[in-house]
């Protein structure tokens, strides 16, 4: 029922517009489209932080949220009225413009990201046929925007931790995109929604189980999260690249990580739990339904992580990386080809 809606809002606009030329017709519509997704970044980036905070209460015995809003659910609202108040400092010995520019443009990579993402059947904004390799290359352009807000910031704690998120991506990217290489050797696309029609029989965390590891632990890393939090380290860094943000431009970032970790958890869903499709065969269920079910699995997973382990150290992040993560992708490609090849030797 969803699904169609989704459709025919879409025809229902492309008619409306019918008196414009094609190509302005087109253009309003993916607006359209764009500006639905930022809302649902704002809005889901909102209700994690919230979601969050209640987590970590709960691991540690507390209460969390309780007090704005009927059991806390405004905090997080009074929090962004609160930064909206505040005054954005900017050093004077800064890069005003390039400080500026890397905490208004901290979103445009995560919209970017969703516009090819399908929360359901036929629902995706952009259905392209490389969405894969699309995606793999817009969420690398995070780390320059977490680089520049360091360099910018003229403050040797924010360019060390600008630094560290180079060194941190660049040591997690590569085992990220090697071990999506078995998934497409699977599938034979890069079509996302042609990836979850792929596994209507058997999701890829059984075939692929050394892969999906991988990727989430990459994708922790990829987000900023605990325990590869370094980029911030504010028991050595201050707070790294964020040091010299106030107010609003510190809220960019902030909530650009939750953002992001949205996006990670679609992926995850996407790539290894099937994505929309139904366990069990319980279609009766919306097909945007499960995906988003599967996404909040992996998020608590994610939040549960961040209270429960302490971070690394900058060597020891680096080795696990390149000494570890790296070997294991590369050898999980050569199982996988292995075994396809096995497979279809035998004829089975």
């Amino acid at each position: 029922m969803f699904e169609n809606l989704f459709v025919g809002i879409a025809e229902g606009l492309r008619s409306s517009l019918g008196g414009l030329p094609l190509e302005i017709n087109e253009a309003i519509v993916m607006l359209v489209k764009l500006v639905g997704i930022l809302l649902f970044i704002l809005l889901s980036a909102l209700w994690l932080v919230y979601m969050e905070r209640k987590i970590a209460a709960f691991m540690q015995a507390r209460l969390g949220p309780n007090r704005t809003g009927p059991k806390g659910l405004l905090q997080t609202t009074a929090t962004i009225g609160k930064l909206m108040a505040k005054e954005i400092f900017i050093n004077k010995e800064a890069d005003k413009v390039c400080f500026l520019l890397a905490s208004t443009l901290i979103f445009v990579p995560t919209l970017m990201v969703l516009a090819v993402i399908p929360f359901g059947k036929n629902m995706a904004a952009i259905d392209m046929n490389i969405g894969l390799l699309y995606l793999i290359a817009i969420t690398s352009l995070d780390v320059i925007l977490f680089w520049l807000s360091g360099w910018a910031s003229n403050n040797k704690y924010s360019l060390i931790g600008g630094m560290r998120s180079v060194a941190q991506m660049v040591s997690y990217e590569l085992p990220m995109v090697i071990v999506l290489l078995g998934v497409v050797m699977l599938t034979g696309t890069l079509n996302l929604s042609e990836i979850i029609e792929a596994q209507e029989h058997t999701w890829f965390i059984f075939t692929q189980p050394i892969a999906f590891i991988i990727y989430f632990i990459c994708g922790l890393a990829e987000c900023n999260r605990t325990p590869f939090d370094l980029v911030e380290g504010e028991s050595e860094l201050v707070q790294g690249f964020s040091t010299e943000y106030s107010g609003m431009a510190f809220a960019m970032f902030y909530l650009a990580e939750y953002a992001n970790m949205v996006v990670i958890c679609f992926m995850t869903a996407i790539l290894f739990l099937g994505g929309w499709q139904a366990p069990f065969g319980w279609d009766f269920i919306p097909s945007w339904l499960w995906l988003f079910l599967k996404m909040y699995v992996m998020m608590f997973l994610m939040m549960q992580i961040r209270w429960t382990y302490p971070r690394f150290r900058v060597d020891q992040l680096m080795g696990f990386g390149w000494k570890v993560l790296l070997p294991l992708s590369l050898a999980n490609v050569f199982i996988t080809g292995a075994g396809m090849y096995i497979y279809r030797a035998i004829g089975w």
